[in-house]
Parts: C-alpha cells; sequence; structure tokens
C-alpha cells in the first residue's frame, strides 16, 4: 500500500502543503477549524508528518520526491543544476525524478501529469536557455519553481543567472587588463541572455565613457561563428585590443581564428568568454578566461527554495539572480 504524502492531505483538506505542514507542526497563524479539518484528514489518510529536518538527515528517511523537468536534451545546462540541486537535496532523503521534455510540448503535458499522479512533492523546471516560458499548468498544491529558464507569468518562482551582471563584469575584466577599443561577438540577437548581457556590456562600456569598436556581431552559438567573426573583422580592418564573446565555443573560435591570422593572444588582443564550460574553456589555446553562470548555485537555491516551500515556507514570487564570477585563465592576462 502507498503512504500517504503531504500533498494527499492538502488535496483532500482544500488546502495547500504549507498549510498541513503549519497546521500538524503546530506553526504558522491558522484558524481553529482549518487546523482540525487538516488533522482528520492526516489521520484518515495514515499520514504520518516529518516536520523537522534535522531529525529526517538523523534517520535517513526518505522524506520527499521533486520532480526535475527540462527540455535540454543534451544536459548541458541542466547537469550543472542537477549537481547543484542534488548537493542539497541530499542521497537517500529525496527521491529525484528527471524528465526530459526534449523541447516537446505534448511529451512535457505527458510527464507533468505523471508527475502529479505520482504525488511528487515539488517540480523544478529548467531548460537550454534563459528565454522565459509558459508556465507548466495548474500543479494543484505541488510548488513549481523554474530554474535557468523562467516563467513568463510575474507571479511564479523563478531563478536565472543575473546576465547583465555577466555584460559588465567581462568588461570591467577587460578594460582592467589595459584593453580600450573592445569587439563582441555573440549569439542570436532575438535570444534573451544575448539582449540582457549585451545591455550590461554597453552600459558598463558607456559609464567609462566608451562605446563599442564596431557594433556588436550576432551569430550562432558555435566555434564556427567565432572564427568566422575573427577573419571578417581582421579582413575589414577593424581596429580592436580586446573581445567579449557571448559563449566559451564562440570564444574558443574567435581565439583560433586570431591565432590563424598571425594575431596573438592575448599579447594582441584578450578574450574573455561566456559559460565556464571547462571541456572548452580549458582546451583553448591559450585557455580562456571566461564568466561563469553558476549553475551549480542555481541549482542549490532552486532545492532549497523547494525543500523550504514542502516545509511550510511560503513560494517566493518574481525573479531570483543569481551572481555570476570571473574565472581567470591565460586569453585575458594584462598587457605588460
Amino acid at each position: 500500500m502507498t503512504r500517504a504524502t503531504i500533498v494527499d492531505v492538502a488535496r483532500a483538506a482544500g488546502v495547500s502543503t504549507g498549510t498541513v505542514s503549519k497546521a500538524l507542526n503546530g506553526t504558522g497563524r491558522i484558524s481553529a477549524t482549518t487546523r482540525e479539518r487538516v488533522v482528520l484528514e492526516a489521520e484518515r489518510l495514515g499520514f504520518t508528518p516529518r516536520s523537522r529536518r534535522g531529525e529526517l538527515r538523523a534517520a535517513g528517511d526518505l522524506a520527499y520526491s521533486v520532480g526535475v523537468l527540462t527540455s535540454d536534451s543534451f544536459g548541458r545546462f541542466t547537469i550543472p543544476i542537477m549537481l547543484g540541486a542534488e548537493d542539497t537535496l541530499g542521497p537517500g532523503r529525496v527521491a529525484v525524478l528527471m524528465c526530459d521534455s526534449r523541447g516537446d510540448a505534448l511529451r512535457e503535458r505527458f510527464y507533468i501529469d505523471s508527475l502529479i499522479r505520482r504525488r511528487v512533492d515539488g517540480i523544478i523546471v529548467t531548460g537550454r536557455s534563459n528565454d522565459p516560458r509558459p508556465p507548466i499548468g495548474d500543479t494543484g498544491s505541488i510548488p513549481v519553481i523554474y530554474a535557468y529558464a523562467p516563467s513568463t507569468d510575474p507571479d511564479d518562482c523563478s531563478i536565472v543567472p543575473d546576465n547583465e551582471r555577466v555584460g559588465s563584469l567581462a568588461i570591467e575584466h577587460l578594460l582592467g587588463s589595459g584593453r580600450e577599443r573592445l569587439v563582441h561577438i555573440t549569439g542570436p540577437e532575438s535570444q534573451t541572455a544575448t539582449k540582457d548581457r549585451q545591455h550590461g556590456a554597453a552600459a558598463e562600456l558607456s559609464e567609462r565613457g566608451l562605446a563599442w569598436a564596431m557594433p556588436p556581431q550576432h551569430g550562432e552559438w558555435s566555434e564556427r561563428w567565432g572564427r568566422e567573426s575573427a577573419f571578417r573583422l581582421l579582413r575589414e580592418g577593424v581596429p580592436f585590443d580586446g573581445a567579449y564573446c557571448g559563449s566559451d565555443q564562440i570564444a574558443r573560435g574567435f581565439v583560433t581564428g586570431l591565432r590563424e591570422s598571425g594575431v596573438a593572444v592575448p599579447d594582441a588582443v584578450g578574450v574573455v568568454g561566456t559559460d565556464n564550460w571547462d571541456v572548452i574553456a580549458e582546451a583553448s589555446r591559450p585557455p580562456l578566461t571566461t564568466i561563469d553562470l553558476n549553475q551549480t548555485e542555481l541549482g542549490k537555491r532552486a532545492a532549497t527554495m523547494i525543500i523550504d516551500v514542502i516545509d511550510g515556507a511560503p513560494l517566493p514570487s518574481g525573479l531570483t539572480l543569481i551572481e555570476p564570477s570571473l574565472v581567470m585563465r591565460e586569453s585575458s592576462a594584462t598587457r605588460l
């Protein structure tokens, strides 16, 4: 026989999981009528509350189940988030159900319905980009947190990288390393991450009384685009001594194009990438200085929030921004 969960009690009593937790733990400001209704339903369903997380850790009991719904088939962005979430949730205490929709709406709907039928305690939704996505719809009393791919509903809880800060941090570093004639080689102009990073970078330049050496160049997220951009800028005679690239793939291609054209990195041109994708950044010649989006921290934050909400805390609304960090390597060493 399947053991009743806090979600079962919430549905039966017509309240949220947070209200159930407060009623059974004797905390929070709820009416006596509501508290009595919750207690009666819990007794009827045979639900045993597990109210204190410290006790759960000591007992090693499996307390919760959390669904992770993603559209990132390759795992490039989901894996770091999952690692952060698992580090926070803890082995043996939380069952994590991974669902990959592969970007297909019907497949996603199937997984959402499946997670609801399984009576998971919470759902984390993530994806391949920072472009806002539609909410997954009504999940009853099951809390939902959007990580990396924010919800279009401003009332939903979404956790995303601070992409404007990503751009400004890259420019701060390039200017601090002695570069002043900067170019920006980045991804598709329509994408949220592209626009936000470009806006942050341009604002930082403007504050210093500077401007791009040429308008930002938009293309695909690929090494090929970075390499072609380097060739084109050199062919057109654009004067530049620093480049901020919107991804590590673009940055490695850009560095390759410069090297093949006889331009030394970092002596003649300093280059900064984005993502801190180590298999790309460390394999570049020279290794790439890059901006880390801190996706593992993003996953930790999402996991902490979802467990806090399951334990009775209110579900936050709006955007939570994760601060990026600079990872220094050889491609942007300070000029002597």
